[in-house]
């Protein structure tokens, strides 16, 4: 099976029109999610080349995922560095660059 076999079919316009439908069923898995919404602004930029979206998609992705993390620890840098897999620093430098937390220093 190639990787594009793998992927889930595209949101049909039902989907769409019963989206309160989809909210009930099994969660998607996350890769399910950002395949989805990269073929939903793929499609929206009708046939228009993008510049950046790979770091554009990483902002998006990268902002929440540093914000649920730090809810779910507390605010403590250390246990979200932890279950991130990062360094203290390189957490801290990211909170920093998304307004997470203060610059003063």
């Amino acid at each position: 099976m190639t990787r594009a076999e793998s992927l889930p079919p595209p949101i049909t316009a039902e989907d769409a029109a019963n989206d309160d439908q989809l909210d009930t069923g099994p969660a998607r898995s996350l890769r399910e999610s950002v395949t989805i919404a990269v073929r939903e602004y793929l499609k929206d930029l009708d046939g228009q080349l993008s510049a950046d979206v790979y770091q554009m998609v990483l902002a998006e992705i990268e902002a929440p995922l540093l914000e649920e993390i730090m809810a779910y620890t507390r605010n403590n840098q250390t246990k979200a560095s932890i279950m991130l897999g990062l360094n203290r620093g390189t957490l801290r430098k990211k909170l920093k660059q998304y307004n997470l937390i203060s610059t003063k220093d």
